[in-house]
């Protein structure tokens, strides 16, 4: 659901070079070499466009975007922010420096209990967004948090890709014992929703729990507290009216989020699913100045489909592995924005749009 809201919920403290005209790009209208970025929020630019979010298809090419940061094997606490970097317009694609951007929003740390991280919503502020630095093509992500309890207030825990496969945990509104988990492919809204409320859970705003997406090739499994409540099955993923297989298959970044649904830009629907408006005289909110979520840990374990070289340093898109799928290829490419020129990849192409880049990749290691 997230997803689908961020674009209202932009900030404009995300300073992205963008050309003055604001040029749209999606599947029938990819950018410009002048700005061959397509942004995750569907227009065209440079700089912190080509990072994080990028689409590769909707791009002027598979290359315009940089690759994604290559998964590693971590536990991130939140003992303070030094890996947190509070301002995503001033990532450069360099993973190692930081684990986290602030893509909008505001934080905190309680320093509590060897530390808490806060993501703050106010009326003014459109809500917080947290993402890794690094991608995930694969693996089991286990993030140990409190959610909101308040009405039109959401708190999210999702894996999210440049190409739009999501996998969700989400809380909205004031019921604190449930949790609704959800799956998307390339953004596509199915007929019948892919998700489902998971009951039973002992009050997510006072107490701790750890929450996993076990994302695999061939099943995707939620947990709460190390417990299966649910599981999908890769083969079990086709649209049965199309035959298309909408199982998330591409890199995707890790996000934790606290956002408003019950505000009046938001579609009747979702003001009812996030359990109506916000009230923003709530006495929690009057006390405090703000709505928050607090997350202990985010522990993350890889599941490449291939073991990556030891010179690996990312991700990139290649051609479709079917009409509907493009590959993903390890690479040695870096993922610093301004380090020097990148290739493209030999004889790749959008599939969708029809066009290659035609020119040659030195560091393409190997497909899956």
């Amino acid at each position: 659901m997230f997803s689908t809201l961020v674009v209202v919920a932009l900030s404009s403290s995300l300073l992205f070079t963008v050309n003055s005209q604001g040029i749209v790009c999606n599947a029938t209208s990819l950018c410009p070499e002048s700005t061959p970025c397509c942004s995750e929020y569907g227009f065209c630019g440079t700089g912190n466009f080509c990072l994080g979010g990028c689409n590769p298809l909707y791009s002027n090419s598979l290359d315009s975007c940089l690759p994604n940061p290559l998964c590693q094997d971590a536990t991130h606490s939140f003992a303070d922010n030094s890996r947190i970097l509070t301002n995503a317009s001033y990532f450069d694609g360099n993973a190692s420096e930081y684990d986290w951007v602030v893509d909008k929003g505001s934080i905190i740390n309680t320093n509590s209990s060897g530390g808490e991280l806060g993501l703050i919503l106010t009326e003014t502020n459109g809500g917080t967004r947290l993402s890794s630095t690094r991608f995930v093509h694969y693996g089991t992500i286990t993030a140990k948090l409190k959610t909101g309890r308040w009405a039109g207030v959401v708190t999210a825990f999702i894996t999210m890709s440049n190409i739009k496969d999501e996998i969700d945990w989400e809380f909205p509104g004031t019921n604190t014992t449930t949790g609704q988990t959800n799956y998307y492919w390339q953004g596509v809204i199915p007929n019948a929703t892919h998700g489902q409320t998971e009951t039973g859970i002992s009050d997510t705003f006072s107490n701790y729990h750890e929450y996993t997406i076990d994302w695999q090739p061939d099943a995707l499994a939620f947990s709460v507290d190390g417990n299966v409540v649910r599981t999908i099955k890769e083969s079990d993923a086709v649209n049965p009216t199309t035959g298309v297989n909408e199982y998330p298959n591409t890199p995707s970044r890790i996000q934790l989020s606290l956002w408003p649904a019950g505000i009046n830009t938001s579609a009747p629907g979702t003001v009812e699913w996030a359990g109506g408006m916000i009230n923003w005289q709530d006495p929690d909110y009057v006390s405090a100045g703000h709505f928050y979520t607090l997350i202990q840990s985010v522990t993350v374990k890889c599941a490449d489909p291939q073991s990556p070289g030891a010179n690996i340093t990312s991700y990139v898109y290649g051609s479709n592995q079917t009409t509907d799928t493009p590959s993903v290829a390890f690479s040695n490419e870096t993922t610093v924005n301004g380090a020097g020129p990148l290739f493209g990849i030999v004889g790749f192409g959008l599939g969708l749009g029809g066009k290659t880049s035609g020119m040659i990749h030195p560091s393409t290691i190997g497909f899956f």
